[in-house]
């Protein structure tokens, strides 16, 4: 019943995903950049407990809202954690009515074949066995390419599919990301590779199945459009790749019905420092840039 509503919202509302899933290796740069710098803690305990802190306080502030905010992505840790006295993803979904996903991929293998695959998931189906004891709708897991090498998207596509396919069996959504690097050389020429692969999979999947896409903003506006509306698909959605805020809210502008799912970009500007007040002013202004880049 949830999942229904859950996924009602995701297909019809207007709106865009927040990615709140920075993990051990993203996350020290996630706190610099809300100006905690790395002495401020000596341990992944300790920095885990500052990166809450800042996500709680973006959830609970009343501009983090439903009427802009479709759904949140968030970090294994932060799911196992409360917000306001309520696990993180009850919170969301029963408080906020925004739907939350869990990031579950392990981080990524070493470069080869110009693509980097994701490592290993052994502990995969016991980690959506502990999303099933919160209402989490959805999963999403992050691949990255950076040449146009035929044999390395289809490996990155065929695991991005193959992993996706378990998720769909415990009753989730994936978002597939397999992320072109915005500094590819070839970047163009890696998206046409990458959607035939994407399209190829598509056709595979079971009549009954839909996954969500979460792309690269591409070179050319409107370029992902078949896959928007593709029956098979349930939302595409765009990732900043290291994009300004502003560069990336243009760039999404090009590309209707794709939506954002910004996370560096999304938290462009918020600082520790910053008074309650300034810090909901700075989240509000962010979240109608990208609300209005998002429903174009």
């Amino acid at each position: 019943m949830e999942y229904q509503k859950q996924r009602q919202r995701i297909k019809d509302g207007s709106g865009f995903i927040a990615a709140l899933d920075q993990s051990g290796g993203s996350t020290p740069k996630a706190l610099e950049n809300y100006g905690i710098s790395s002495d401020a803690y000596d341990n992944d305990d300790a920095m885990f407990d500052l990166v809450h802190e800042m996500r709680a306080r973006i959830m609970t502030c009343d501009c983090f809202d439903n009427k802009r905010v479709l759904g949140a992505i968030l970090f294994e840790d932060t799911m196992e954690r409360e917000v306001n006295g309520k696990p993180t993803a009850n919170y969301l979904w029963e408080d906020k009515n925004i739907v939350p996903f869990l990031k579950v991929d392990k981080g990524l293998a070493e470069q080869m074949s110009g693509v980097q695959v994701m490592r290993p998931m052994p502990e995969l189906d016991a980690l959506l066995d502990k999303a099933k004891n919160y209402p989490v709708f959805g999963t999403k897991m992050r691949s990255v390419i950076y040449e146009p090498s035929v044999d390395g998207i289809e490996l990155v596509v065929q695991q991005q599919f193959d992993v996706a396919k378990q998720i769909l069996s415990k009753g989730f959504m994936p978002i597939v990301e397999p992320e072109v690097n915005i500094d590819s050389a070839q970047k163009h020429e890696c998206e046409v590779i990458l959607k035939a692969d994407i399209l190829r999979n598509l056709e595979r999947l079971n009549n009954d199945h839909q996954v969500m896409l979460k792309l690269t903003l591409p070179t050319d506006g409107g370029f992902y459009q078949e896959l928007i509306d593709h029956p098979k698909v349930l939302k595409v959605v765009a990732l900043s790749g290291g994009y300004s805020r502003r560069e990336a809210c243009e760039k999404l502008k090009q590309n209707p019905g794709m939506i954002a799912s910004f996370s560096r970009a999304f938290t462009e500007g918020l600082s520790k420092q910053q008074s309650d007040k300034e810090f909901a002013d700075t989240m509000n202004a962010s979240i109608a840039e990208i609300y209005q880049a998002s429903n174009v």
